[in-house]
Protein backbone atom coordinates (compact mmCIF):
# COMPACT_ATOMS: atom_id res chain seq x y z
CA UNK A 1 0.00 0.00 0.00
CA UNK A 2 1.48 3.23 -1.45
CA UNK A 3 -0.92 5.70 0.96
CA UNK A 4 0.43 8.30 2.84
CA UNK A 5 -1.76 7.73 6.17
CA UNK A 6 -3.11 11.04 7.67
CA UNK A 7 -1.59 12.16 10.97
CA UNK A 8 -2.96 14.34 13.27
CA UNK A 9 -0.73 16.23 16.08
CA UNK A 10 -1.76 16.91 19.66
CA UNK A 11 0.60 19.15 21.31
CA UNK A 12 4.44 20.17 19.67
CA UNK A 13 3.37 23.54 18.70
CA UNK A 14 5.63 27.23 18.68
CA UNK A 15 8.24 26.71 21.09
CA UNK A 16 8.24 22.97 22.02
CA UNK A 17 10.91 20.37 21.51
CA UNK A 18 9.50 17.15 20.80
CA UNK A 19 6.95 17.84 18.32
CA UNK A 20 9.43 19.01 15.72
CA UNK A 21 11.52 15.47 16.14
CA UNK A 22 7.95 13.51 15.67
CA UNK A 23 6.88 15.47 12.25
CA UNK A 24 10.86 14.97 11.04
CA UNK A 25 10.35 11.14 12.09
CA UNK A 26 7.03 11.09 10.31
CA UNK A 27 8.19 12.66 6.74
CA UNK A 28 11.32 10.09 6.70
CA UNK A 29 9.78 7.34 5.03
CA UNK A 30 7.15 9.14 3.45
CA UNK A 31 4.13 7.22 5.42
CA UNK A 32 2.19 9.99 6.44
CA UNK A 33 0.92 13.60 5.42
CA UNK A 34 0.32 15.73 8.14
CA UNK A 35 -3.00 16.96 7.59
CA UNK A 36 -4.52 18.69 11.08
CA UNK A 37 -3.33 19.18 14.77
CA UNK A 38 -3.92 20.91 17.99
CA UNK A 39 -0.70 22.11 18.86
CA UNK A 40 -1.45 24.15 22.22
CA UNK A 41 -3.58 24.24 25.15
CA UNK A 42 -3.87 28.11 24.17
CA UNK A 43 -6.24 28.22 21.42
CA UNK A 44 -4.38 30.93 19.51
CA UNK A 45 -0.93 29.93 19.73
CA UNK A 46 -2.02 26.32 18.24
CA UNK A 47 -4.08 27.40 15.32
CA UNK A 48 -1.29 29.82 14.16
CA UNK A 49 1.26 26.92 14.97
CA UNK A 50 -0.89 24.70 12.35
CA UNK A 51 -1.02 27.53 10.01
CA UNK A 52 3.20 28.18 10.18
CA UNK A 53 3.16 24.35 9.46
CA UNK A 54 1.03 24.71 6.11
CA UNK A 55 -2.55 23.72 7.24
CA UNK A 56 -5.54 25.11 6.57
CA UNK A 57 -7.41 26.94 9.30
CA UNK A 58 -10.06 24.84 9.27
CA UNK A 59 -7.53 21.77 10.60
CA UNK A 60 -5.35 23.99 12.66
CA UNK A 61 -7.55 23.30 16.09
CA UNK A 62 -8.31 25.22 19.42
CA UNK A 63 -8.09 22.13 21.55
CA UNK A 64 -7.69 18.21 21.23
CA UNK A 65 -11.29 17.85 22.12
CA UNK A 66 -12.09 19.85 19.35
CA UNK A 67 -9.84 18.03 16.60
CA UNK A 68 -11.21 14.63 17.67
CA UNK A 69 -14.41 15.79 17.48
CA UNK A 70 -14.43 17.01 13.94
CA UNK A 71 -12.29 14.56 12.85
CA UNK A 72 -14.50 11.91 13.03
CA UNK A 73 -17.23 13.98 11.34
CA UNK A 74 -15.32 13.68 8.16
CA UNK A 75 -16.05 11.42 5.25
CA UNK A 76 -13.75 8.28 6.00
CA UNK A 77 -10.92 9.18 2.81
CA UNK A 78 -10.84 12.57 4.31
CA UNK A 79 -10.38 11.98 7.95
CA UNK A 80 -7.32 11.56 10.13
CA UNK A 81 -6.04 8.07 10.51
CA UNK A 82 -3.56 8.12 13.27
CA UNK A 83 -3.17 11.29 15.75
CA UNK A 84 0.62 11.76 17.25
CA UNK A 85 0.13 12.97 20.83
CA UNK A 86 3.48 14.99 22.36
CA UNK A 87 2.19 16.92 25.19
CA UNK A 88 3.71 17.20 28.75
CA UNK A 89 3.16 13.88 30.92
CA UNK A 90 0.14 14.99 32.23
CA UNK A 91 -1.73 15.68 29.34
CA UNK A 92 -1.28 12.53 27.57
CA UNK A 93 -3.94 10.06 29.40
CA UNK A 94 -6.98 12.31 28.39
CA UNK A 95 -6.21 12.58 24.21
CA UNK A 96 -5.03 9.54 23.88
CA UNK A 97 -8.24 7.66 25.30
CA UNK A 98 -10.48 9.80 23.49
CA UNK A 99 -8.42 9.56 20.17
CA UNK A 100 -8.46 5.53 21.10
CA UNK A 101 -12.28 5.33 22.25
CA UNK A 102 -13.31 7.10 18.73
CA UNK A 103 -11.33 5.29 16.51
CA UNK A 104 -7.97 6.49 15.62
CA UNK A 105 -4.35 4.79 16.00
CA UNK A 106 -2.39 6.69 18.32
CA UNK A 107 1.57 7.34 18.76
CA UNK A 108 2.07 8.21 22.02
CA UNK A 109 5.67 9.92 23.21
CA UNK A 110 6.96 8.57 26.89
CA UNK A 111 6.49 7.75 29.49
CA UNK A 112 2.83 6.92 29.06
CA UNK A 113 0.90 8.57 31.62
CA UNK A 114 1.31 10.52 34.43
CA UNK A 115 0.29 7.47 37.08
CA UNK A 116 0.42 3.97 36.89
CA UNK A 117 -3.38 4.26 37.27
CA UNK A 118 -3.70 5.82 34.61
CA UNK A 119 -1.87 3.39 32.61
CA UNK A 120 -3.85 0.71 33.38
CA UNK A 121 -6.89 1.98 32.87
CA UNK A 122 -5.28 3.19 29.23
CA UNK A 123 -3.97 -0.54 28.58
CA UNK A 124 -7.95 -1.27 28.87
CA UNK A 125 -8.94 1.45 26.60
CA UNK A 126 -6.36 0.23 23.86
CA UNK A 127 -7.33 -3.31 23.94
CA UNK A 128 -11.09 -2.43 23.59
CA UNK A 129 -10.63 -0.17 21.19
CA UNK A 130 -9.36 -2.60 19.29
CA UNK A 131 -7.16 0.32 17.47
CA UNK A 132 -2.79 0.14 17.26
CA UNK A 133 -0.84 1.79 19.78
CA UNK A 134 2.81 3.03 19.21
CA UNK A 135 4.82 4.43 22.69
CA UNK A 136 7.95 6.32 21.28
CA UNK A 137 11.08 4.80 23.40
CA UNK A 138 13.29 5.76 20.76
CA UNK A 139 16.37 4.14 21.49
CA UNK A 140 14.55 0.23 20.31
CA UNK A 141 14.59 1.66 16.68
CA UNK A 142 18.28 1.60 16.31
CA UNK A 143 19.35 -0.74 13.80
CA UNK A 144 22.33 -2.07 16.39
CA UNK A 145 19.63 -2.29 19.39
CA UNK A 146 18.11 -4.61 17.53
CA UNK A 147 20.53 -6.64 16.84
CA UNK A 148 21.72 -7.19 19.74
CA UNK A 149 18.34 -8.13 20.93
CA UNK A 150 18.14 -11.02 18.21
CA UNK A 151 22.02 -11.87 19.48
CA UNK A 152 21.04 -12.14 23.29
CA UNK A 153 18.07 -13.77 21.91
CA UNK A 154 19.78 -16.70 19.84
CA UNK A 155 21.87 -17.35 22.90
CA UNK A 156 25.16 -15.77 21.47
CA UNK A 157 26.12 -14.73 24.63
CA UNK A 158 24.40 -17.22 26.72
CA UNK A 159 22.34 -17.38 29.62
CA UNK A 160 22.39 -13.10 30.47
CA UNK A 161 24.34 -12.76 33.97
CA UNK A 162 24.45 -8.92 34.63
CA UNK A 163 23.83 -5.95 33.07
CA UNK A 164 24.51 -2.11 33.42
CA UNK A 165 22.82 0.64 31.50
CA UNK A 166 22.96 4.11 32.24
CA UNK A 167 21.87 7.35 30.66
CA UNK A 168 23.91 10.17 31.67
CA UNK A 169 22.69 14.04 31.34
CA UNK A 170 24.07 17.49 31.98
CA UNK A 171 21.49 20.06 31.07
CA UNK A 172 20.01 20.57 34.56
CA UNK A 173 23.02 20.93 36.42
CA UNK A 174 21.87 24.38 37.38
CA UNK A 175 18.46 25.95 38.55
CA UNK A 176 16.84 25.98 35.20
CA UNK A 177 13.66 26.24 35.33
CA UNK A 178 14.31 29.03 37.37
CA UNK A 179 15.41 30.85 34.07
CA UNK A 180 11.90 30.48 32.11
CA UNK A 181 13.15 27.53 30.31
CA UNK A 182 10.40 25.65 29.14
CA UNK A 183 11.95 22.17 29.02
CA UNK A 184 13.01 22.49 32.71
CA UNK A 185 9.94 23.76 33.92
CA UNK A 186 7.69 21.34 33.07
CA UNK A 187 10.10 18.79 33.32
CA UNK A 188 10.85 19.17 36.99
CA UNK A 189 7.19 19.91 37.71
CA UNK A 190 5.33 17.51 39.79
CA UNK A 191 2.45 18.80 38.65
CA UNK A 192 2.76 18.38 35.04
CA UNK A 193 5.53 15.66 34.95
CA UNK A 194 4.16 13.33 37.77
CA UNK A 195 6.01 11.95 40.77
CA UNK A 196 9.53 11.33 38.83
CA UNK A 197 12.06 14.08 37.39
CA UNK A 198 15.20 12.17 36.06
CA UNK A 199 13.62 8.53 36.46
CA UNK A 200 10.56 9.50 35.00
CA UNK A 201 12.11 11.46 31.97
CA UNK A 202 15.37 9.35 31.35
CA UNK A 203 15.48 6.52 33.35
CA UNK A 204 12.48 4.88 31.78
CA UNK A 205 14.43 4.70 28.64
CA UNK A 206 17.01 2.84 30.44
CA UNK A 207 14.75 0.05 32.03
CA UNK A 208 12.86 0.07 28.52
CA UNK A 209 16.30 -0.49 27.10
CA UNK A 210 16.89 -2.86 29.49
CA UNK A 211 13.83 -5.23 29.23
CA UNK A 212 13.65 -4.93 25.20
CA UNK A 213 17.44 -5.66 24.55
CA UNK A 214 17.70 -8.61 27.23
CA UNK A 215 13.99 -10.11 26.91
CA UNK A 216 14.17 -10.04 30.99
CA UNK A 217 12.11 -8.60 33.72
CA UNK A 218 12.52 -7.01 36.75
CA UNK A 219 11.32 -8.60 39.43
CA UNK A 220 12.78 -6.63 42.46
CA UNK A 221 14.81 -3.09 42.98
CA UNK A 222 16.54 -0.61 45.45
CA UNK A 223 16.72 2.27 44.62
CA UNK A 224 18.90 4.95 45.55
CA UNK A 225 17.04 8.46 44.50
CA UNK A 226 18.80 12.02 44.70
CA UNK A 227 17.50 15.50 44.50
CA UNK A 228 21.29 17.20 44.16
CA UNK A 229 20.21 21.24 42.95
CA UNK A 230 18.71 23.51 45.42
CA UNK A 231 15.30 24.00 45.27
CA UNK A 232 14.15 21.66 42.54
CA UNK A 233 11.14 19.55 42.82
CA UNK A 234 11.88 16.41 41.59
CA UNK A 235 14.83 13.63 41.45
CA UNK A 236 17.49 14.80 38.99
CA UNK A 237 19.58 12.11 39.88
CA UNK A 238 19.85 8.49 40.64
CA UNK A 239 20.61 4.65 40.71
CA UNK A 240 18.98 1.36 40.78
CA UNK A 241 19.89 -2.16 41.69
CA UNK A 242 17.94 -4.63 39.97
CA UNK A 243 17.09 -8.21 39.94
CA UNK A 244 15.64 -9.80 36.93
CA UNK A 245 13.42 -12.68 36.36
CA UNK A 246 16.00 -15.58 35.42
CA UNK A 247 18.30 -14.52 38.04
CA UNK A 248 20.60 -12.19 36.72
CA UNK A 249 21.05 -8.45 38.10
CA UNK A 250 21.69 -5.38 36.85
CA UNK A 251 22.79 -1.31 37.98
CA UNK A 252 20.44 1.50 36.25
CA UNK A 253 21.57 4.79 36.62
CA UNK A 254 20.15 7.68 35.30
CA UNK A 255 21.23 11.89 35.98
CA UNK A 256 20.71 14.99 34.67
CA UNK A 257 23.13 16.87 36.64
CA UNK A 258 26.50 15.33 35.30
CA UNK A 259 28.11 18.44 33.61
CA UNK A 260 29.17 18.41 30.89
CA UNK A 261 27.43 15.22 29.51
CA UNK A 262 24.80 14.94 25.97
CA UNK A 263 22.58 11.83 25.75
CA UNK A 264 24.96 8.70 25.73
CA UNK A 265 22.56 6.40 26.70
CA UNK A 266 24.97 3.07 26.90
CA UNK A 267 23.73 -0.57 28.09
CA UNK A 268 26.42 -3.38 28.77
CA UNK A 269 24.92 -7.35 28.73
CA UNK A 270 26.90 -9.58 30.09
CA UNK A 271 26.53 -13.60 29.90
CA UNK A 272 27.94 -16.94 30.46
CA UNK A 273 29.76 -16.87 27.21
CA UNK A 274 30.12 -13.29 25.72
CA UNK A 275 28.83 -9.62 26.63
CA UNK A 276 27.44 -7.17 24.01
CA UNK A 277 28.02 -3.47 24.42
CA UNK A 278 26.04 -0.18 22.80
CA UNK A 279 26.43 3.30 23.20
CA UNK A 280 24.35 6.19 21.17
CA UNK A 281 27.85 7.82 21.02
CA UNK A 282 28.60 5.55 18.45
CA UNK A 283 25.05 3.88 17.40
CA UNK A 284 26.03 2.35 14.17
CA UNK A 285 28.36 0.08 16.48
CA UNK A 286 27.83 -2.43 18.56
CA UNK A 287 30.53 -4.05 20.40
CA UNK A 288 30.58 -8.60 20.57
CA UNK A 289 33.18 -9.60 23.21
CA UNK A 290 33.26 -13.52 23.33
CA UNK A 291 34.98 -14.91 25.95
CA UNK A 292 38.68 -16.30 24.97
CA UNK A 293 38.08 -14.47 21.36
CA UNK A 294 38.88 -11.47 19.66
CA UNK A 295 36.50 -8.49 19.80
CA UNK A 296 34.26 -8.07 17.28
CA UNK A 297 32.44 -4.95 16.21
CA UNK A 298 29.03 -5.48 14.72
CA UNK A 299 28.12 -2.26 12.07
CA UNK A 300 24.93 -1.10 11.04
CA UNK A 301 24.48 -1.67 7.34
CA UNK A 302 26.91 -5.23 7.45
CA UNK A 303 25.30 -8.01 5.58
CA UNK A 304 26.25 -10.02 8.63
CA UNK A 305 23.01 -8.63 10.59
CA UNK A 306 19.91 -10.10 11.44
CA UNK A 307 16.76 -9.28 9.70
CA UNK A 308 15.24 -7.03 12.59
CA UNK A 309 18.12 -4.59 12.12
CA UNK A 310 18.37 -4.68 8.16
CA UNK A 311 14.83 -3.68 8.28
CA UNK A 312 15.53 -0.83 9.88
CA UNK A 313 18.54 0.59 7.82
CA UNK A 314 18.33 3.09 5.50
CA UNK A 315 21.72 3.58 4.05
CA UNK A 316 24.87 1.40 3.15
CA UNK A 317 27.23 0.96 5.67
CA UNK A 318 29.36 3.43 6.42
CA UNK A 319 26.85 6.25 6.44
CA UNK A 320 25.85 7.02 9.79
CA UNK A 321 22.08 6.84 11.15
CA UNK A 322 20.89 8.29 14.14
CA UNK A 323 18.09 10.19 16.73
CA UNK A 324 15.94 11.05 13.94
CA UNK A 325 16.33 7.92 11.94
CA UNK A 326 15.77 5.52 14.98
CA UNK A 327 12.34 7.64 15.99
CA UNK A 328 11.62 6.92 12.05
CA UNK A 329 11.94 3.53 12.22
CA UNK A 330 9.20 3.29 14.80
CA UNK A 331 6.89 5.19 12.88
CA UNK A 332 7.78 3.52 9.76
CA UNK A 333 7.28 0.23 11.58
CA UNK A 334 3.87 1.76 13.18
CA UNK A 335 3.07 2.74 9.47
CA UNK A 336 3.32 -0.67 7.93
CA UNK A 337 1.28 -2.26 10.76
CA UNK A 338 -2.19 0.54 10.32
CA UNK A 339 -1.76 -0.03 6.59
CA UNK A 340 -1.77 -3.97 7.00
CA UNK A 341 -4.49 -3.52 9.21
CA UNK A 342 -6.47 -1.73 6.46
CA UNK A 343 -5.79 -3.78 4.00
CA UNK A 344 -6.73 -6.69 6.41
CA UNK A 345 -3.35 -8.55 6.40
CA UNK A 346 -0.74 -9.22 9.05
CA UNK A 347 2.78 -7.03 9.29
CA UNK A 348 5.97 -8.83 9.43
CA UNK A 349 7.22 -9.18 12.64
CA UNK A 350 9.59 -6.95 11.66
CA UNK A 351 7.45 -3.79 11.18
CA UNK A 352 5.76 -5.14 14.64
CA UNK A 353 8.44 -5.13 16.60
CA UNK A 354 7.97 -1.26 18.15
CA UNK A 355 7.10 -0.44 21.76
CA UNK A 356 3.35 -0.67 22.90
CA UNK A 357 1.20 -0.54 25.84
CA UNK A 358 2.62 -3.45 27.65
CA UNK A 359 6.04 -1.28 27.63
CA UNK A 360 4.21 2.05 29.04
CA UNK A 361 2.61 -0.09 32.08
CA UNK A 362 5.79 -1.39 33.28
CA UNK A 363 7.38 1.79 32.27
CA UNK A 364 5.15 3.61 34.34
CA UNK A 365 5.64 0.92 37.11
CA UNK A 366 9.21 1.45 37.24
CA UNK A 367 8.89 5.09 37.82
CA UNK A 368 6.25 4.09 40.92
CA UNK A 369 8.30 1.32 42.04
CA UNK A 370 11.28 3.11 42.12
CA UNK A 371 10.50 6.21 43.79
CA UNK A 372 8.20 4.52 46.77
CA UNK A 373 12.07 2.30 47.06
CA UNK A 374 13.78 5.67 47.19
CA UNK A 375 11.49 6.85 50.12
CA UNK A 376 11.65 3.27 51.92
CA UNK A 377 14.22 1.57 54.57
CA UNK A 378 14.27 -1.80 52.79
CA UNK A 379 16.71 -2.77 50.88
CA UNK A 380 14.97 -4.92 48.31
CA UNK A 381 11.21 -4.41 47.28
CA UNK A 382 9.16 -6.35 45.44
CA UNK A 383 8.58 -4.89 41.46
CA UNK A 384 4.94 -4.60 41.34
CA UNK A 385 2.75 -3.88 38.48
Amino acid sequence: MNMKLRLGMIGGGQGAFIGAVHRIAARIDGDYELVCGAFSSNAEKSKASGVSLGLSADRSYASYEELIEKEKQLPADERVQVISIVTPNHVHFGPTKMALENGFHVVLDKPMTFSLAEAKELEKVVKSSRKLFCLTHTYTGYPMVKEAKQLVKAGKIGKVRKIYVEYPQGWLSTFLEGEDNKQASWRTDPGKSGIAGAMGDIGTHAFNLMEYVTGLQVTQLCADINIVVEGRKLDDDGAVLIKLNNGASAVLTATQIAAGEENNVKIRVYGELGSLEWQQWDANSLLVKMSGKPWEIYRTGGGYVSSFAAHNTRTPGGHPEGYLEAFANLYHNFALCVKAEIEGTQASPEAQDYPGIDDGVRGMAFIENVIASGKSDIKWTKFNV
